[in-house]
């Protein structure tokens, strides 16, 4: 570097320093230096700086946590490095405490949870890990985990840890061409199953010829399937692969932290599973980020019933076994989940929109169809304590004993923290989370691509609408979509695709280095292909998404899942799909109905059907889901051309069986358009038949 240009970054860090002050008490935390205020946002959430010291505009977005230095390990333990380092670290630290727990059948009926501790754990760890040592599974090969959540998820994820091998997850509802597909592009050497999903792998053997090992969790010994041995495979149940590994115990052979701990495939919603490869040192720096802004205790119990094989369980997790916190399991069906709550007693819930959805629907209609003293009560209640919460005061406790104590049962009565990540939460949802809820309401965003978290909200923070700022690990700009008229210059916010560098960014997509360049620039940035913009405070909102837009006749680009998630708040609206195209100038919409809410409006009109599928065939009733939807669309400033025109209803609800979801619940555009091309082509033939048409909601 020429002299020149050395005096001109020295320059730009004085000006970087000059605009900051460290808080005496606290290193960590900076505040806005009076002299200097305008590169530095109001609220310090975020601070802003140059992308490079000699060049270009103060456009980087950092952490106020941490604006000087990305975090890659946690500050109170430097010396955690790998997912091995966190849980030795756990065991020494909580070894006689609560860690994994499961309900407990006594005579088919089930009942209290029963716990095995961080000690026991780590034994039952090792003994896996030298089991699969045993049967010849060498450091750095793949291993498959093909089952839902359940203690042993977690004790063979920490086996692959301690012996240095690839953990690959497998969502239990893959089909088998997905399954062969994962196998095969990771080389998995060992795949863990379930009795359920065993009878699926035999089915294919010959085609997935990496696979040496199977073994059975809740296998029976007696009722192994005995292969021949020109298969080349073993099948053996868990509790014997551990009495082989407590038999022949091997030494930990540990990773380091540049070493692959997973390899995450993500489904997406077109084309073939794509690999992301995940270091130790991404998922630490990714949690450690997150443990500057959130805390949890030895004393809090977690409930696990997200999908393990997705990025945002996985990474609770490890912050999980970081804090020591006691992780209880769901029983492995959705329809029960409410009845685990009130046994566990969680105080910690993290969920997606869809539930809370669900749960704010619920309550809702609940509340207006109980008329009387009881609406008024409620809403009283409600709008009481929404105001002393705007006002940065405590609600009067009488509120939570009269009315909103009743709600928090439902979720066990204890919970203390609730997140929201995978999709985007209704801001008047989350609203009605803190209100009736209480404690902490957080919605972070994220990807696995980031190793989960990139953005979430301060729990100080009272603002809603945004996803927070800054994990404390990485940094974020906005980069210019001309195309969509986005661009970082905007006013009153910049806006732009949001990309994200430092060490929480995955290394790329296994074998796939084409796609890894697509969307890592030359500098390090992953390029999300969400669209966001910055609000005061350095807050981050999510405004639209890059990939999934589409333009209609008369030009306009639409952002079908803004406009799904406004009307899924719509009574009637259990899922909703929009779509649109190049060739027509309006939307519309395919409904899966909240079936008791129809039938209530069909009594309530007097209407009488044979079945449900008459009903929802009804033009009176596609008429009252689509006048409720204008509602709810006008109250969201919808745009006109952003109302549906025209609705299907239907009473399947989309789920992964159909294969209208991904596992993280998104919906697959191109296989629901497939899926339902005779109702959206008998709703385009419906419009162009209306004389005149009909007119939106504005």
């Amino acid at each position: 570097m020429d002299s020149t240009a050395t005096i001109q970054a020295q320059r730009r860090i004085k000006a970087i320093n000059d605009h900051l002050i460290v808080a005496a008490d606290s290193p960590s935390l900076l505040s806005c230096n009076p002299t200097a205020g305008e590169f530095l946002c109001e609220q310090g959430y975020s601070v802003i700086l140059p992308e490079k010291l000699q060049t270009g505009k103060w456009n980087v977005y950092r952490s106020a946590h941490s604006p000087l230095k990305l975090v890659s390990r946690f500050p109170d333990h430097p010396d955690i490095g790998t997912l091995h380092d966190n849980f030795v670290h756990s065991v020494d630290t909580f070894r006689d405490y609560k860690y994994l727990g499961t309900r407990v059948r006594v005579d088919g009926t089930v009942g209290e949870y029963k716990w095995i501790t961080y000690g026991e754990a780590a034994t039952a760890r090792t003994a896996v890990g030298s089991g699969l040592k045993y049967h010849g599974i060498t450091k750095g090969s793949c291993v498959g985990l093909y089952f839902i959540n359940r203690p042993e998820w977690l004790i063979v994820d920490h086996a692959c840890s301690a012996y240095s091998y690839i953990s690959v997850p497998l969502y239990d509802t893959l089909g088998p061409d997905a399954v062969k597909y994962i196998v095969n592009h990771a080389a998995v050497q060992a795949i863990f199953c379930v009795p359920q999903t065993l009878s699926l792998l035999l089915s294919f053997l010959a085609e997935i010829p990496t696979v040496h090992l199977i073994v059975v969790v809740g296998g029976i010994d007696d009722q192994m399937p005995s292969l021949q041995s020109s298969s080349g495979v073993e099948v053996v149940s868990f509790s014997k692969l551990v009495r082989q590994g407590h038999s022949n115990l091997r030494p930990f052979c540990p990773p380091k932290p540049e070493d692959v701990a997973t390899i995450c495939y993500t489904s997406g919603t077109t084309g073939t599973p794509k690999g992301a490869v995940l270091t130790h040192g991404n998922l630490i720096a990714n949690v450690a980020g997150s443990t500057l802004t959130i805390k949890f205790y030895p004393s809090d119990v977690y409930i696990s019933y997200l999908p393990l094989a997705h990025i945002y369980e996985r990474v609770n997790q490890v912050m999980t076994v970081y804090f020591g916190v006691a992780v209880g399991f769901y029983q492995g069906d959705n329809m029960k989940l409410m009845d685990d709550l009130a046994a566990l007693r969680p105080t910690i819930f993290c969920s997606v929109p869809r539930l809370y959805n669900r749960i704010y629907s619920g309550i809702t209609n609940a509340v207006n169809t109980s008329g009387g003293i009881r609406e008024r009560l409620f809403n009283a209640a409600y709008n009481a304590k929404k105001r002393a919460l705007l006002n940065g005061k405590n609600p009067s406790p009488m509120w939570d004993r009269l009315v909103f104590n009743k709600i928090r049962d439902r979720l066990g009565g204890r919970v203390r923290v609730m997140t929201s990540g995978a999709s985007p939460l209704s801001p008047d949802v989350l609203e009605f989370l803190k209100i009736c809820f209480g404690g902490n309401v957080m919605e972070g965003y994220g990807m696995t691509e980031t190793s989960c978290v990139i953005s979430a909200m301060d729990n100080s923070d009272n603002l809603i609408g945004h996803v927070g700022s800054p994990n404390p690990a990485c940094e974020i700009k906005l980069v210019d979509v001309l195309e969509m008229n986005y661009t970082s210059d905007d006013q009153p916010y910049p806006r732009g695709e949001i990309c994200v560098r430092g060490p929480i960014v995955f290394q790329g997509y296994h074998k796939d280095e084409a796609q890894t360049r697509e969307v890592i620039d030359e500098e390090g940035w992953l390029h999300t292909g969400d669209i966001g913009l910055w609000l005061p405070g350095g807050r981050l909102k999510i405004i639209d998404r890059k990939k999934n837009i589409f333009k209609l006749a008369q030009g306009e680009y639409i952002a079908p899942e803004k406009i799904e998630n406004v009307y899924a708040k719509c009574k009637y609206v259990s899922q909703c799909f929009v779509y649109g195209d190049s060739l027509n100038s309006s939307l519309v919409a395919i409904i899966s109905v909240d079936i008791d809410v129809l039938k209530a409006w069909a009594a309530s009109e007097g209407i009488k059907y044979e079945n449900l599928g008459q009903l929802g065939n009804d033009p009176r009733a596609r008429a009252a889901v689509l006048a409720e939807m204008d509602v709810v669309g006008k109250e969201a400033q919808l745009r006109g051309f952003e109302f549906a025109k025209a609705v299907t209803l239907v009473l399947e609800p989309f789920t992964l069986e159909n294969g209208l979801l991904t596992p993280t619940f998104k919906i697959k555009r191109p296989q629901a358009k497939a899926y339902f091309e005779e109702a959206i082509a008998a709703m385009y033939a419906e419009l162009s038949n209306m004389d005149p048409p009909r007119k939106s909601a504005l």
